[in-house]
This record gives C-alpha cells, sequence and structure tokens, in this order.
C-alpha cells in the first residue's frame, strides 16, 4: 500500500480534476481564491453606561422631556423616572451645516457600486445581531417597552429590511426596460432610478431603533444621504443608534457624514422640513403635525411621504356554513389579537384597535380574550429575571386624560368596560407612566373612541350582523392603513369571504389569517385615506428616493435615427399636412383599428 499516495493532496484533487474538467475547476478556484469584497467587516461601538446590568439613575421627581428655563431635552426612562441623560437640540444652524456636509459625502456615495453599498449594510447587520442585547436595552429604557416586544419590533424587522435590501435591493434599482412602438421602432427605452441627493425623514418614537434605523437602509443604498429627526422622546437612544450606523460606515472606508440624526423642538423641526436642500422627505407621526410638515415641504416642493397611523380592524368571520369554528383556531385567533392589540403598549401604528367580530365569534372572542388581559402584567422589563411583564409603560401620561374621557364616553353610550379603563399607579415605580390593559365590548361606529386613534392598550370589540355588515364598520373611520380579516377556510364559499372582505377593505395592507405580516416580508408599507400617501419598505420604497430617470437612445445608432422629412422641416412645405397624416396612419391606421376593435370587428361582424 506504500507505493499508492491517498491523501487529499494527490488522489482527491486527481479525482476533482478528473471530474470536474479543468474549465470548471478554474472557475472554482477562481471563486474560492478571489477575496469576498462585500464581506462584513467586525466592529465594536462604545455602549453607554446605561447599557449595564442593573444600571441605576436619578429618578426624577416630575418626569417629562423639557426643562423649565432650558432648551436642552431632558431624556428619562418612562416606566421608572429615572434621568438618562440630556440632548441639546440642534439649531437652523445646524441643520444647514448638517445638510452641507451630507450633501458634500453623496457627491461620491452615489458613485459607489452596490457591492460597496451592500457591504455596509452586512456589516451593520452583522453588528445589530451581535449586540442585539444592548439594542434592546437601549429602545426598552428609552420608550419603556418589554425586552420581547423590542426583540421583535425593532431587532427582528430591522434585520429582515437589511437582508430583504442586501439580496433584493440591486435588482429593484436596476434600469427597468420599456417597450417601443411601431413608429420608434428603432429606439430603445428604459427607466433608471438616481438618488436624490440628500433626503430626510422625521420619525416617531414608538420604535426608536426600527424608525431611525429604517429609512437609513432605504436612502444609503438608494445612493443618498440622510437628515434623520428623530423625536424628542427618544433623542437619547437615537444618539446611540446612529453612532452604530455611522460606525459601519466608517469602518467600510466611507464618509460617516452621510448620516446624520438630530433632535430639535418644533420650530427648528419646521425649518427641517421646509429646508431646499432635502430632495425627499418621509413623515411618521399624527395627522396635526403632518399638516404643518406638509405645508412647510410645500414652500421647497419637497415630495413626501406620510404614514400618520390608523384604527386597524381585526374582522373576524363565522363559518358561512354556521358551524362554530374549532376551538384551536379561535384560541390562535384570540392569541393573534392579544399580540395585535397590546404589544408595545398599544402604541404601534399598526396595532389591532378595532375587533369586528360576526355573530358566533363576537361571544366567544369576549370569553377568550377577558381573562388574559385581567391577567396581564405591568413593569419595568429590564428590572425583571423571571418574565413576569407582559407590558411594559407608554411614553408619557400626555395622553391619558383623553384615553379616561374617550372610554368613559362610550360606557355611559352603551359599551361595557370588562377591565382596564384607567391610568395605573405602579406600586415599585410610582414615577413611570403605565395604563391599565383596557377590554371594551359593544362598541359601535358612532362612539368616538371607535373613530379616533387610541394608539394605547386598548381593545374594543364590535359586533357585525353580516360579513358586508363587517366591511362597513371597517371602513366608517377616516383611516385606511392596514388590516386583517380571519375565517375559517373549509369551504369555497368561505374562501370567497375571505377574498371578498380583503377586496374591499380601505387599506394600504390587509393580512389574511394574520397580523400585520406584510411588514415582515417588505412588502410596501403605508396607508390611504387619513392614514396618508406614499410608500416606504419594499420596491417601491427605495424607488421612491430615486429620480425615475426615463432615457430614450437609437437602437442601432450607426444604422438609423431621426430625420425631419424635407417637408415637415421648418419652414414647412406644400404637402406637410397629408405627411403628417400618413405619419398618424402607419402607426394607428386601419390595421391597428382592427386589432383594437378585437376579433369581432376584424371579422367584419
Amino acid at each position: 500500500m506504500d507505493r499508492f499516495d491517498w491523501s487529499p493532496s494527490t488522489r482527491v484533487v486527481q479525482i476533482v480534476v478528473a471530474s470536474l474538467g479543468a474549465p470548471t475547476l478554474a472557475w472554482l478556484l477562481y471563486i474560492l481564491l478571489t477575496p469576498d469584497l462585500e464581506k462584513a467587516i467586525p466592529y465594536t461601538v462604545h455602549a453607554p453606561e446605561q447599557l449595564k446590568p442593573r444600571w441605576k439613575g436619578k429618578t426624577l421627581a416630575e418626569p417629562s422631556i423639557k426643562i423649565s428655563g432650558s432648551t436642552t431635552i431632558q431624556c428619562y426612562a418612562p416606566a421608572t423616572g429615572e434621568l438618562l441623560g440630556v440632548v441639546n437640540p440642534v439649531t437652523p444652524d445646524g441643520i444647514d451645516r448638517a445638510i452641507a456636509k451630507a450633501a458634500k459625502a453623496q457627491q461620491t456615495w452615489a458613485r459607489t457600486t452596490f457591492g460597496q453599498r451592500r457591504r455596509v449594510l452586512k456589516t451593520l447587520l452583522t453588528f445589530i445581531l451581535d449586540y442585539q442585547d444592548d439594542i434592546v436595552r437601549a429602545a426598552c429604557l428609552d420608550s419603556g417597552k418589554t425586552r420581547v416586544d423590542a426583540l421583535f419590533g425593532e431587532v427582528l424587522v430591522t434585520a429582515e429590511k437589511l437582508k430583504w435590501t442586501i439580496l433584493h435591493g440591486e435588482k429593484a434599482l436596476q434600469a427597468s426596460r420599456r417597450p417601443t412602438n411601431l413608429l420608434m421602432f428603432y429606439k430603445k427605452n428604459e427607466v433608471r432610478y438616481e438618488p436624490l441627493g440628500v433626503v430626510g425623514a422625521c420619525v416617531s418614537w414608538n420604535y426608536p431603533f426600527h424608525n431611525l434605523i429604517g429609512p437609513i437602509i432605504s436612502a444609503l443604498f438608494s445612493g443618498n444621504a440622510i437628515i434623520i429627526k428623530n423625536s424628542e422622546q427618544t433623542a437619547w437612544s437615537s444618539a446611540y443608534f446612529a453612532n452604530v450606523v455611522c460606525s459601519a460606515l466608517k469602518i467600510c472606508g466611507h464618509d460617516p457624514d452621510l448620516v446624520h440624526a438630530v433632535s430639535c423642538w418644533p420650530a427648528t423641526a419646521a425649518y427641517f422640513a421646509a429646508h431646499p436642500g432635502i430632495s425627499h422627505l418621509t413623515f411618521i407621526g399624527s395627522r396635526p403635525v403632518a399638516h404643518e410638515v406638509a405645508k412647510q415641504a410645500a414652500k421647497a416642493l419637497t415630495p413626501l411621504c406620510v404614514e400618520l397611523g390608523g384604527k386597524d380592524p381585526a374582522i373576524v368571520l363565522d363559518d358561512p356554513a354556521g358551524k362554530a369554528t374549532s376551538e384551536g383556531e379561535m384560541r390562535r385567533v384570540a392569541s393573534i389579537i392579544m399580540r395585535g392589540v397590546y404589544q408595545s403598549g398599544g402604541q404601534n401604528c399598526i396595532g389591532i384597535e378595532r375587533v369586528i367580530a360576526t355573530s358566533l365569534a363576537y361571544e366567544r372572542l369576549i370569553a377568550m380574550l377577558e381573562p388574559r388581559v385581567k391577567a396581564m402584567r405591568l413593569g419595568y422589563d429590564l428590572a425583571d429575571d423571571g418574565g413576569s411583564v407582559d407590558m411594559g409603560a407608554m411614553i408619557s401620561p400626555a395622553s391619558f386624560t383623553r384615553l379616561e374621557a374617550l372610554i368613559a364616553e362610550a360606557v355611559a353610550q352603551g359599551a361595557e368596560c370588562l377591565t382596564g379603563g384607567h391610568r395605573h399607579e405602579h406600586p415599585d415605580y410610582p414615577h413611570g407612566h403605565y395604563f391599565e390593559p383596557t377590554l371594551l365590548v359593544n362598541v359601535t361606529s358612532t362612539m368616538r373612541i371607535a373613530q379616533e386613534e387610541a394608539f394605547a392598550p386598548i381593545c374594543m370589540i364590535m359586533r357585525a350582523e353580516s360579513v358586508q355588515d363587517s366591511i362597513t364598520i371597517a371602513n366608517s373611520t377616516s383611516y385606511g392603513l392596514g388590516a386583517s380579516v380571519f375565517g375559517p377556510t373549509t369551504s369555497s364559499t368561505a374562501h370567497e369571504n375571505l377574498r371578498y372582505v380583503a377586496e374591499r377593505l380601505r387599506a394600504g395592507m390587509v393580512a389574511i389569517n394574520d397580523f400585520a405580516v406584510f411588514y415582515a416580508v417588505q412588502l410596501p408599507f403605508g396607508g390611504v385615506k387619513g392614514s396618508g400617501y406614499g410608500r416606504f419598505a419594499g420596491e417601491e420604497g427605495l424607488r421612491s428616493l430615486c429620480n425615475a430617470k426615463s432615457v430614450c437612445q437609437d437602437r442601432w445608432p450607426g444604422l438609423i435615427k431621426t430625420s425631419i422629412p424635407p417637408k415637415l422641416d421648418y419652414p414647412m412645405r406644400k404637402g406637410a399636412w397629408e405627411m403628417g397624416r400618413g405619419v398618424v396612419e402607419v402607426g394607428y391606421g386601419e390595421d391597428w383599428r382592427r386589432r383594437a376593435g378585437g376579433l369581432r370587428s376584424i371579422l367584419g361582424m
């Protein structure tokens, strides 16, 4: 056996070469030996001391982001009232400087390849997955939510947006070929998606990490720089999260001035929205503020994407055969409704605000939901090791009086509050902002609470007399963001009911037998009616940050080009009219009219 060398370095290579052939082997060696220019680069970011386990801060007597006699933003944990720090708001001059720096950096960034942009996103994604505990903790401290809510609502959805953009972003932004016609047969046409320059975003506080990073991902991959105006409510964590992105750019060899996160008060925000250096603006927030943003943006004719929340319905249909839906299926739906209503304390723009159930489902849902809502536990999740907190704090108590009034008014009009309905003073965190998980039944469309966005942990159940009635109730508000429809799939009629409802809901997004999954798969996000206009996420979101430039050029430039016939050339000669008519006849004459008229026209029928 010593005569034969069976080591991998000789015999195995001989077998591989013989089986694959030299060209294939050369290609494989090229792939294996060529350095991966898109490979993520590991990096670290200094984490604030507040992210250390068991950190304790000074508890404010009256927690507020405003300090009397000062313009400084006071940052604190809404679950405990502990001071996180202070942030100096940006001035109009500071916005000018940030936009100027971003515009300069963008000129170089616009010339980067998709591969270079992917490397930045891969590097950022690797950091997020490696340091997700820090990200979760920062989001929980600044917004009051639980770790589970932050894990899914901050980390998971951001990771998915990064992954989708890495895998599909280039295809969405590649030039798209467009058809020509008979008269222009010698032309080839395409639409190119080119970066706009410096884009802006004004984002809300309810998802401090995801709402900040999401617009940055789309802006960078489409070749833009971006200025993010984050919420004053989450200014502390926004500074840390922006540093995470800027560090990824820097470690990959790019200018961190491509991204700026700024905190400011409303007067300066108006200056930002009207700034002529912003080429596109995304706004996530309330309708009253959106009116002001749109008014300011109109001064510079800045295009807007506006997402204004909703009053999202979850319709639960009975079996059209009159049979009761199985116990297991009802419990599945009830569990989804619980998370759709109460995650992040109900502070979710696509959270379920109205449950509309037909006759059999109505009573069964109430019976299932009431004990679960009553059993929910409020608290500060970061101080808990046993998983005994189901819902965290609200961002502030500013809405509590309005919420209590809406609930009391609905009860006076015939609704029944089975549990909750009031602000909650937590025995361990008296300076935290808590509202009781609430279950309100017998709600009708005429009640204000069924029309106004609550943005709170309030589950309201409404009875529908039929499939059509459920649609009418769902469409009865001025909002139209997302929606869900649940129902049996045991027959063709049941399937048809689901399709029928989904088709007639006036909403930007619909999930069938699920909740909000359209967001998890990066479909275009946005609404209709009072929920705003424009779309972010998906192909539409990326393309909205680009100039869709139409380019028409000669297909065979050396062979045929456009030339003006002598009779039609200025000054025109006799017979120009007749020649013009002939051109039209060639493009759209009798033959085309026959084809446009269909088979019956061609056959003279």
